[in-house]
């Protein structure tokens, strides 16, 4: 029997279902188990109503409603995508509750899937134990029922794109993570890696006009104004609710620094921006996958409203880190703080009073990953990294150098 296990081999096949299967359980999970009242307003809700929120905002769409207005009746908290993602939405909101829940979640599970299968430059072993080390943390994600699985898949999905010159279908995916989230903007540093930046700028031009007007569709232009303009001061309100787990509430809660989130950013971008001076390592590819990893990590630290379901994107960013490259002491030890205090922090691994008393008051989660983002920042800036892209090595029977 041990002989058979050891033998035994994941494929994409595998993984894929498994993927699937991750996508019916959360989506059962949060359907069957009963609805839940809400603290704050003592009203009952479903256990998902992030997708309540999404699905609502197409029909407040579609009936000329302010998206971005309050509607306690029908759901908790605001909606906060742009109008072309509600339109978008209308995919799954005219379907029953259950089905559009799990469409909606094999989305996110699938894209990724397949984004990071669509890697270039990586062993398809590599790309195997990236899927399955980040299912833990999608798992999160898909029982909040929220996007950040198809944000991570469109980042990488855009890398792997420009990679292979497929710069229209780059820029369509990058334009599609700002009308999800606006941090997708970050990831738009990776167009300088690569030639013709005219034709990515006029690529990019193209779909944020047509992804900004699309609504029209259902909506006539004065309606399509009034609700950029209700999201952009949405927005703007949203920036002084709370730290998350990000550097900011890092230093809050740790240091009691209590630093203007501006001067934090700031210095975020400078440190972000310090590798992109150094021109003659851009026809290196892992310089460029690193960078890429650099952006799945720095839109989740440096955020403001980051919550635990976000960190799918910051897990990608960190195996996408660790596994290609030659084993080395600090990075085992980084990895694994990343694997037990960020995928596994806010599970039942942990007893409850270690996470509500410990875990979420001192932001834990974000920590390692805030660590392997400054080592990945030193990589970059001094070229301090080993790549071993051919092939990963076994992560247990080799010895840590």
């Amino acid at each position: 029997m041990i002989a058979q296990l050891r033998q035994f081999k994941f494929n994409y096949k595998i993984v894929f279902i498994l993927y699937c299967a991750f996508g019916f359980f959360a989506t059962s999970q949060s359907y069957f188990m009963g609805n839940v009242i809400n603290e704050v307003n003592g009203r009952e809700y479903t256990r998902y109503n992030n997708y309540i929120i999404f699905k609502q905002s197409f029909y407040h769409l579609i009936h000329q409603q302010d998206i971005y207005d309050l509607y306690p009746e029908e759901q908790w908290d605001l909606y906060k995508y742009s109008p072309a993602f509600s339109l978008f939405f209308g995919v799954f909101a005219i379907l029953p509750n259950y089905v559009g829940l799990l469409f909606w979640n094999l989305l996110n599970a699938l894209v990724l899937f397949l984004a990071v299968r669509y890697l270039p430059g990586l062993s398809e072993k590599i790309k195997i134990l990236v899927l399955l080390t980040v299912l833990l943390e999608l798992l999160t994600s898909l029982q909040s029922e929220q996007s950040n699985g198809l944000m991570a898949a469109l980042i990488i999905l855009a890398f792997g794109l420009l990679e292979r010159n497929k710069y229209f279908w780059a820029a369509f995916c990058l334009v599609c993570s700002i009308y999800i989230k606006l941090f997708g903007l970050v990831a738009f540093a990776l167009y300088l890696f690569y030639p013709q930046k005219w034709r990515l700028a006029g690529y990019t031009l193209f779909w944020l006009v047509a992804l900004a007007l699309v609504p029209m569709l259902v909506v006539p232009a004065k309606q399509l104004v009034f609700l950029y303009q209700s999201w952009r001061e949405m927005l703007a309100e949203d920036h002084y609710i709370s730290d998350g787990f990000s550097v900011m509430g890092w230093l809050k809660t740790w240091f009691n620094l209590e630093l203007p989130k501006m001067a934090v950013l700031l210095g975020g971008v400078g440190l972000f921006c310090a590798p992109l001076l150094r021109f003659r390592q851009y026809s290196d590819y892992f310089f460029r996958l690193l960078l890429l990893c650099s952006v799945l990590l720095w839109v989740i630290i440096f955020n403001h409203k980051a919550e635990s379901p976000t960190f799918i994107i910051a897990m990608c960013g960190v195996v996408l880190w660790y596994l290609p490259q030659e084993r080395s002491r600090v990075n085992l030890i980084l990895f694994i703080l990343a694997i037990i205090f960020t995928s596994f922090a806010p599970t039942d691994i942990f007893p409850k009073v270690v996470r509500d008393q410990l875990f979420k008051p001192y932001v834990v989660k974000v920590v390692p990953c805030i660590l392997i983002w400054l080592k990945i920042s030193y990589e970059l800036l001094l070229g301090k990294y080993q790549p071993q892209v051919e092939e990963v090595p076994d992560l247990l029977a080799q010895p840590v150098k």
